[in-house]
């Protein structure tokens, strides 16, 4: 095995049983335009792992947000299976320096190129989907995607839920109307999470958690916007 690919594998913090899988997954179709010995590209694997990313994710935020509705959750599940996110995922893994492309794609930039990047991210679940399992995988990607609040914050999840509650409110009812309060806390200090309720006055609009109280506030603010449906109470 090649120093760059057990380096990745290192990263990626799975070992692969078949690493012919792992070949598969970083394989552009380019590749076999001038390696026709080349079995397969990693167009099938793709397929599967998108597939395998979306119940992951649907899985987690179902879990991690009891409180959200439908809408939320798919906007959420949304923001992280998007390419540039993926193509995020592929850099700090360093898949752009392990993927194997042809010529003229190399020549225009197809090494870096954030589509490119993001299929062999998902190419690369659904070959670790393959080459172990379920619970394995589940594992692994959520190893790689970390703190979902942190996460979904930095991709700009529903841009600024704060600012577009106190836009729907401001109107009717002023600038001092929405208050945030925490309700509890849970774990210790590295691993603490809080729990916020926004108000309307005195009238309770939704219910967020997060591992920092402005994570909570963002997400209580988005439960409270699915909750009004762009309609404020009397």
């Amino acid at each position: 095995m090649s120093s760059p690919l057990a380096s990745l594998q290192q990263r990626l913090g799975y070992t692969f049983r078949d690493p012919a899988l792992l070949e598969c997954a970083l394989t552009h179709p380019s590749f076999l335009q001038e390696n026709p010995h080349v079995p397969a590209n990693n167009q099938r694997l793709e397929f599967l792992g998108d597939a395998v990313l979306q119940l992951v994710l649907t899985e987690a935020l179902f879990q991690h947000y009891p409180h959200d509705r439908e809408g939320e959750l798919s906007r959420r599940r949304a923001a992280l299976a998007k390419g540039t996110f993926l193509a995020q995922l592929a850099r700090d893994l360093g898949l752009d320096a392990c993927l194997n492309v042809g010529s003229s794609e190399e020549a225009t930039g197809g090494r870096e190129r954030a589509s490119n990047l993001a299929d062999a991210c998902e190419a690369l679940f659904g070959a670790v989907f393959i080459d172990s399992d379920w619970l394995t995988t589940r594992g692994v990607m959520l190893g790689l995607i970390g703190d979902i609040d942190a996460r979904l914050n930095a991709v700009g999840d529903l841009h600024n839920p704060k600012g577009r509650l106190q836009e729907l409110v401001q109107p009717v009812h002023g600038n001092h109307a929405v208050r945030y309060e925490v309700i509890r806390t849970e774990g210790g200090d590295h691993e603490r999470r809080y729990f916020v309720e926004v108000y309307l006055r005195d009238q309770a609009l939704g219910q967020g958690s997060g591992s920092s109280k402005k994570i909570a506030e963002e997400a209580a603010a988005r439960a409270a916007l699915a909750a009004l449906d762009g309609k404020l109470p009397v």
